[in-house]
């Protein structure tokens, strides 16, 4: 992988679609590495509304939004999906993850399903290759680390996850910073909506399973955008009984986001493929098309009702 990124002069990193702090903490990780290489390089992410919290990640501000048409080599990150990239690549392309079910779209696919997050892909990359890790590389491998263990609650948390975030904390990761930004900021409009989704979901199989239905009108009576949603759908999984959590929201082009958690048993990995989707054992995705949000309830409800028998 190293030997191909030598060979590139321009170097697109991707940040996968609404990325959280795992996608665009291993592409801001690699952006302070390629740069040190002085290597021309633009951080990619088609959204455009990226979740404000992240903006304490290193480089940030050199997000764009398009993609170039000159570059030679292209490294996706967290992205187990070629659709979820959001723009076609026509050049050699890495694919770093951490996802069981990545499709393997890449021309090299880095991908380790032991690992936590797609931040502790790259960390023992960079040890593997002994590549330096300054304080902004620190920074952003344990924002992707905070993030996808959930605060360090994630069932997969192991000894692995803390030995890495001692070691970056030793090489200065702003640790603190990372945890405010992705657990205690909120903006108004998120917690307007939060508010609104805790009010009208519902609670089936004695209070086993929580269900979110978010409509285009939630989201424009609130102002909150679709990554707000997630934190209230995580919020959820603290009440007490609760195994799984099912939230489906109505996106701007029509389209429906399918998003599942669990703890125990429950493999939520495996409902969402049963849509198209994936992710983890105990956190997935799916997305629908021309469907109403009655329509996808009914349609998702039926593959969960088994997990209740």
């Amino acid at each position: 992988m190293f030997d191909t990124i030598a060979k590139a002069d321009h170097i697109v990193l991707i940040a996968h679609v609404n990325p959280d702090a795992d996608s665009l903490g291993s592409a801001s990780a690699m952006y302070t590495h390629l740069i040190r290489l002085e290597k021309r390089v633009t951080l990619f992410c088609v959204t455009e509304r990226v979740d404000h919290r992240l903006a304490f990640l290193p480089w940030f501000d050199k997000m764009r939004h398009r993609f170039p048409d000159n570059a030679d080599l292209a490294i996706s990150f967290d992205c187990g999906a070629a659709k979820r990239l959001g723009v076609e690549v026509n050049v050699p392309l890495i694919n770093i993850d951490h996802h069981k079910s990545n499709e393997h779209y890449g021309d090299i696919n880095v991908i380790d399903t032991t690992a936590i997050s797609t931040t502790q892909v790259l960390f023992d990359l960079f040890n593997e290759h002994r590549i330096k890790i300054n304080p902004k590389m620190a920074t952003a491998l344990y924002a992707g680390l905070l993030d996808d263990s959930h605060g360090f609650l994630a069932p997969k948390t192991d000894a692995r996850s803390f030995e890495m975030a001692a070691v970056l904390s030793r090489l200065k990761a702003e640790t603190s910073q990372a945890a405010v930004a992705l657990f205690h900021e909120n903006s108004l409009a998120a917690l307007r909506l939060k508010g609104l989704m805790f009010e009208q979901m519902c609670l089936l199989y004695d209070a086993r399973l929580v269900v979110h239905r978010v409509t285009r009108e939630m989201m424009e009576q609130t102002g909150g955008r679709e990554v707000d949603c997630e934190a209230a759908l995580e919020e959820s999984m603290g009440l007490p009984h609760v195994s799984l959590a099912l939230m489906l929201r109505e996106n701007r082009d029509g389209t429906l986001k399918g998003s599942l958690r669990s703890i125990g048993k429950i493999d939520v990995e495996c409902i969402a493929q049963c849509f198209g989707g994936g992710g983890h054992f105990h956190a997935a995705g799916f997305e629908l098309r021309e469907m109403s949000l009655d329509a996808a309830y009914e349609k998702v409800m039926n593959i969960i009702k088994e997990e209740f028998r």
